[in-house]
């Protein structure tokens, strides 16, 4: 049984196989879609910073 995916840009399912050269996307278009979303920094990591005083806190034992 193959394994089924949903295309990440439409949702659409696809075939986990060496048919599909454009896995895990359904089609070029969707691949590309993606791509230009990456290239336009549309996909984030939230930045976490830790407390400025937190040298503070460890420098007293």
């Amino acid at each position: 049984m193959a394994t089924v995916v949903d295309c990440p840009t439409c949702g659409k399912k696809v075939e986990w196989n060496d048919k599909n050269k454009y896995r895990p996307f359904c089609s070029e278009r969707c691949k590309q879609i993606d791509l230009g979303a990456w290239a336009e920094e549309k996909y984030t990591i939230p930045a976490v910073n830790p407390p400025e005083d937190l040298d503070d806190d460890t420098s007293a034992h």
